[in-house]
């Protein structure tokens, strides 16, 4: 008797801004497929706004896992985001035998397509706080000078993973970039990409939306709770709306930041995706087409 194929992981990827929401929903919809989120910041609760979650509407249309995990003062690391996202397609794999994974955090889908094992070390609260007072460029230089691999894929403004790096050579005495194994999971993979021709407009359009819809006001509640010190308020749209209420910039001056910084941030996913992955790139007019005729095919 022939053995039964490994089960299907569909992972939808591509710089931010590139569609990737809009056609997920119509992928699951056909499959009947949850769509599990891959986004580094939309794993937090209260952030609706900036990180630019489904919608109340889009989550009543499909399905959607691995978001709202944790308040903005709870960070999640890669490894224990790898083990709440691996029961989540465990639980898609035994109710449909595929799974639909959607983002463009360029890591975090690589540990799970490639089985890539992070250092299992435990947050550390007390270090984290000595971070936050050295501050980003000066934790980022640290970072350099002690693990140059790591600060090759940590932008110098994310505080986040500066610190995880940072906190991982404290609690091992090794760089975390040597401490990176593969043990690829038993599945079939097929990577579907989005990359639209007209990204800097998409990009200017939504950090646009994103201010009409209440960015500084979400922002400002953020930064009641968790203080100006909180890592995820530094990151891009929150880091500019804080200097908006701060009095430091008007609000084109924040929205035109903020289209900078995205759009630096899509250019850096570009080269992720191109190097570290081999998706089918999806173009022209009928993308749900596209993705379907794929999908149907992996599925057999």
């Amino acid at each position: 008797m022939t053995d039964p194929p490994p089960p299907l992981v569909i992972a939808l990827m591509g710089p931010t801004a590139g569609g990737k929401t809009a056609l997920a929903l119509e992928l699951a919809e056909d499959l009947d497929l949850a769509v599990l989120c891959v986004d580094s910041r939309q794993l937090y609760r209260q952030m609706a706004i900036g990180t630019a979650q489904p919608t109340a509407a889009e989550r009543a249309r499909v399905r959607h896992e691995l978001l709202d995990l944790r308040d903005p003062d709870q960070p999640i690391n890669l490894q224990e985001f790898t083990v709440l996202a691996g029961e989540a397609i465990a639980a898609e794999h035994r109710r449909r035998g595929a799974a639909l994974l959607v983002g463009g955090s360029g890591l975090y889908l690589q540990a799970l397509l490639q089985g890539l094992s992070p250092p299992a070390v435990a947050p550390q609260p007390d270090l984290r706080a000595q971070f936050g007072a050295l501050g980003q460029a000066c934790c980022h230089a640290l970072l350099a000078s002690a693990d140059p691999g790591s600060t090759d894929r940590i932008a110098a403004a994310d505080a986040v993973r500066t610190q995880r790096a940072l906190e991982v050579i404290y609690a091992t005495g090794r760089p975390a970039s040597l401490q990176r194994h593969r043990h690829p999971p038993n599945w079939r993979v097929l990577e579907l990409g989005l990359d639209p021709p007209d990204l800097g407009e998409r990009i200017s359009r939504r950090t646009g939306q994103m201010f009409a819809a209440g960015l500084v006001a979400e922002t400002e509640t953020l930064l009641a709770r968790y203080g100006a010190d909180c890592p995820l308020l530094q990151t891009m749209g929150y880091a500019e709306a804080s200097r908006l209420l701060a009095g430091e910039i008007d609000r084109q001056q924040a929205i035109a930041l903020t289209v900078q910084r995205t759009r630096q941030l899509a250019k850096r996913q570009r080269t992720w995706f191109r190097r570290q992955h081999q998706p089918h790139w999806l173009q022209g007019a009928d993308l749900a087409a596209q993705a379907r005729q794929l999908a149907q095919q992996g599925l057999g």
